[in-house]
């Protein structure tokens, strides 16, 4: 039998209909498959987890069918409490798929620390932005005899010396002791 001839045979239709038929049949199959393993169409709506400890958000997300991933905080934010959710992601209100992971961002327990600058025989004037730059708050200014006037002399923390390089939390209250610019007496 010749290639034209068996191409143009009633045999070689219905082989090539039985194949046709066989791969809808299969794409049916998986589809109806895909539909049942993945929930095609059936979604959870994430609560919202701002404010709310971590105990409570995992036990809201795993009664949504929902998993928790906690992520580092490094920005402390008064409005809320220690350790509560501050962000998460997806927002409240979303549609997400059971299982989904819900990021969330936690609040620290305070302000992170950081090392009090050399401002130590610098200008008033020079060592207030410093401080101010690294979320420092100036506090008191006190004076005493020394010809350096408005020069920084000592630094002070909730009325403790305190020395360069230590750990502070952001917007502590910083003192200053500065020269008034008279000589000290020599009695």
């Amino acid at each position: 039998m010749s290639i034209i001839k068996f191409l143009t045979s009633k045999t070689f239709f219905k082989h090539i209909a039985l194949a046709i038929l066989a791969v809808v049949v299969f794409c049916f199959i998986l589809l109806k498959w895909l539909d049942i393993t993945t929930n095609n169409g059936q979604f959870v709506t994430v609560p919202d987890l701002k404010g709310k400890s971590i105990e409570t958000a995992e036990i809201e997300l795993d009664d949504n069918d929902l998993v928790m991933q906690v992520q580092d905080s490094a920005n402390f934010n008064p409005n809320y409490p220690k350790y509560s959710v501050i962000e998460q992601d997806p927002i409240a209100g979303a549609q997400v798929k059971e299982n989904r992971k819900i990021y969330l961002t936690l609040n620290p327990s305070g302000y992170r620390k950081v090392a009090v600058p050399e401002i130590l025989r610098r200008t008033f004037r020079q060592a207030k932005p410093t401080l101010e730059a690294l979320g420092f708050v100036v506090g008191e200014k006190t004076y005493i005899d020394n010809i350096g006037k408005d020069v920084v002399l000592g630094i002070k923390h909730k009325g403790q010396d305190i020395k360069v390089g230590d750990m502070l939390p952001l917007t502590s209250k910083i003192d200053l002791v500065l020269g008034n610019g008279n000589r000290a007496s020599s009695n």
